[in-house]
């Protein structure tokens, strides 16, 4: 998949605490350490992520962006 965002990161998720509405994924990375996104909670379903899913981080302006590889 193509984008703009000229930086990411491979990573792990971490973590992902959800409700109704959103989600905080948390994720491992190489550098910096950790990063986080907040993003619905229908999104988190619609790419089934979970914990130690391997996905790229694409961050571009303040929006930090998992893509599931």
């Amino acid at each position: 998949m193509k984008t703009g965002a000229r930086n990411s990161f491979e990573a792990k998720v971490k973590s992902i605490k959800s409700d109704k509405i959103m989600s905080l994924v948390k994720f491992d990375v190489a550098v910096p350490h950790q990063m986080a996104s907040v993003l619905t909670t229908e999104s988190v379903k619609d790419m089934k992520l979970k914990v130690g899913d391997k996905v790229t981080i694409v961050v571009k302006a303040i929006h930090v962006l998992p893509v599931k590889v």
